[in-house]
């Protein structure tokens, strides 16, 4: 029986032809209801409208092509973003790409996803996102806030610069009145995210959240709701999470 081929083996058919083929299929799976939806939580540019579940059904067959997955994103086809976040090995990607795919990031699903997964797994995540979230651009502060938020995910707190981390949670309360509009959403994460994932700061993020109180985001003409940090929070301290760090974030 001949062996399968190491996941990392150039794949024998052009880039080209590879990339046709992948935009084909998420064509086939678009649907205007899925494209409707999107557009009312703020996507920008090109879609097809493809559920994530959908995507992934796609992602199996074309595992470990990480040139492929930089050409999906330079399509600046949303879907192919979102997948091209799901597909690439982030440990592959620099810097200067990740500051390419920040800068170029159109909406939420590809700031707050598909940017910020990978700069938090690529290893540069606490360097890039803390650049990121002083950049005035609403889609790469928020890529910025997620990315540190991922980071806290993955990192043992022993491996944390916890002092870096509460001076960006005291920071907050003076960047929310100028902040753009998903960037308010951003830190409000945020601080749950030190809550959830940063066991020894969890009481400096549950005063933060108390002192925030509910972060006023506009959603647009949706149902979404911008979680209350502090009921949040209880919800993680119940439930046993506190602490808890993830292998991944992409999801």
């Amino acid at each position: 029986m001949a062996r399968k081929p190491a996941a990392d083996t150039p794949p024998s058919r052009p880039l080209a032809e590879r990339l046709a083929e992948t935009m084909a299929a998420l064509e086939a799976q678009g649907s205007e209801q899925t494209r409707k939806t999107f557009l009312r939580h703020g996507l920008k540019g090109p879609q097809f409208g493809v559920k994530v579940a959908d995507l992934k059904t796609i992602l199996k067959t074309i595992k470990g092509d990480q040139a492929l997955a930089l050409a999906l994103w330079d399509t600046g086809n949303s879907d192919a973003r979102y997948l091209a976040g799901l597909l690439a090995d982030a440990k592959k990607l620099t810097p200067e790409t990740l500051q390419h795919w920040a800068e170029t990031a159109t909406w939420t699903m590809q700031s707050e996803c598909s940017v910020a997964w990978n700069a938090s797994e690529s290893g540069h995540g606490w360097d890039l996102g803390r650049r990121w979230l002083e950049d005035p651009r609403e889609m790469v502060a928020t890529a910025g806030w997620h990315a540190l938020i991922g980071h806290l995910a993955l990192t043992p707190d022993a491996d944390l610069d916890l002092p870096a981390i509460s001076a960006l949670l005291q920071s907050i309360p003076g960047r929310l009145p100028t902040a753009p509009n998903r960037a308010r959403a951003a830190m409000n994460n945020f601080v749950i995210g030190v809550a959830g994932s940063v066991a020894p700061l969890l009481d400096e993020a549950r005063a933060m959240a108390v002192r925030l109180g509910q972060v006023e985001v506009d959603v647009g003409d949706t149902s979404c709701v911008i979680p209350l940090a502090t009921a949040y929070i209880d919800k993680l301290v119940a439930g046993g999470y506190v602490g808890r760090k993830r292998k991944t974030v992409k999801c």
